[in-house]
């Protein structure tokens, strides 16, 4: 197989002690094999029986090359928009006012039920597409906007088949636990039987790499959410969660009795969840833009976090309805300026860190044996990415080992 060198650039591989921020090479040399890294390194230091064997030579013009990036917390195919509601909240109704109203997740569910495949397609692909423009080249997606087997397989064949498409990874999660439809008001246990009654149809067909669940008053009670996850870990499947976004219902400790992949959100997170996270090693996905779509006040306990080693991600949570939002650069911005993240937790956290919290070991950094997934950008400097809002930096992406 032929190899193909990358050089005249500088690469944060974000896989080196902490004595070299970002894992920064200054005169970088990247070697791809196939879809893999077959080396990375100093150009100085590669080696002349590699050198000799590469047939393709690429100039990098002096970018700056990053692993691609990672949106791990997206909701990417639904119908409708929610523009009213938030016009709603600006006159003073909370989330939860217009969730228990009819609105919120229901008024989306309504609008995805309606919309053919194609539309949920095409609506979806142009934000993938704008995301593929800010150098994401893995996206999760979630269902959740269905409710029901058919409609929740309907979105989750949609991910997959924006998965198929050039240039991204697309990683399905399903989310059928995410709020109660309206053929089962009242009856929330009733509908988690459903919910894990879908799970082993859905599977069959490959449609879930992962199961999420919002454990939440507005959502599903500990003990339902329990339900969910005994059976997607009975069906081998690792687990998600929305946890302690509205309140504290001791959702991430749940989540990492099941050793969860990620709990996502943790406004109200406690001392005590995020001990159970550090323990199982559960990754903490921060999603700024709902906290600032929201009007939130009560920040995630990052200082928590970090002296408990606990990782933080960092994803869009792209959706209709808390954060419409197809920059995870602008992410970025945000969880350094509201959360106070530094630039380089920031970057780690839509690289390194979000591979981690969907369970991806082959990805998020710059390493021999690694996927060959990277981005070249128009900046000197990694803290650049965090730094300008609304800037499209994003030269070209590799995906695969093949420049897009």
């Amino acid at each position: 197989m032929s190899l193909a060198l990358w050089t005249n650039c500088q690469a944060a591989t974000m896989d080196a002690p902490a004595a070299r921020p970002y894992g920064l090479i200054e005169e970088a040399a990247l070697v791809v094999e196939g879809d893999r890294l077959a080396w990375v390194g100093p150009r100085d230091d590669l080696p002349d029986d590699l050198l000799e064997r590469c047939e393709i030579t690429h100039d990098g013009g002096g970018a700056l090359v990053t692993p691609g990036l990672i949106d791990c917390h997206t909701h990417l195919v639904w119908g409708g928009n929610r523009a009213q509601e938030f016009e709603q909240r600006l006159l003073g109704a909370s989330y939860e006012d217009i969730a228990r109203a009819g609105g919120g997740i229901a008024s989306t569910v309504r609008a995805t039920r309606a919309a053919s495949d194609d539309e949920l397609f095409e609506s979806a692909a142009r934000r993938l597409q704008a995301l593929r423009e800010d150098g994401v080249t893995t996206v999760e997606i979630k269902s959740g906007y269905g409710l029901s087997l058919a409609h929740e397989a309907r979105c989750l064949r949609v991910a997959r088949r924006l998965g198929a498409g050039e240039g991204v990874s697309v990683r399905t999660t399903f989310l059928g636990a995410h709020a109660v439809p309206p053929e089962f008001t009242g009856r929330p246990d009733a509908y988690i039987d459903e919910v894990v009654a879908m799970l082993p149809a859905l599977q069959a067909e490959g449609l879930v790499d992962a199961v999420d669940a919002f454990c939440e008053r507005i959502g599903f009670s500990r003990e339902q959410t329990e339900r969910v996850f005994v059976a997607a870990r009975a069906a081998g499947l690792p687990v998600k969660l929305h946890a302690e976004q509205l309140s504290d219902m001791d959702g991430a400790a749940l989540a990492a009795g099941h050793q969860a992949l990620s709990c996502d959100h943790l406004e109200w997170l406690s001392e005590a969840g995020a001990q159970a996270m550090a323990r199982a090693g559960t990754v903490a996905v921060l999603l700024p833009g709902a906290y600032y779509f929201l009007r939130e006040t009560k920040l995630p306990p990052i200082d928590l976090l970090r002296r408990l080693g606990v990782p933080m991600a960092v994803s869009t949570d792209c959706n209709p309805g808390t954060s419409p939002c197809t920059s995870l650069l602008l992410m970025l911005n945000m969880a350094c300026t509201l959360f106070r993240l530094t630039p380089e937790e920031a970057l780690a956290g839509a690289t390194r860190e979000a591979a981690r919290a969907l369970g991806l070991a082959d990805r998020g950094r710059l390493a021999a044996g690694l996927r060959a997934d990277f981005v070249l950008w128009d900046v000197a400097h990694p803290a650049e990415l965090c730094y300008a809002i609304g800037a499209r930096p994003c030269r070209a992406t590799v995906f695969e080992g093949v420049l897009r």
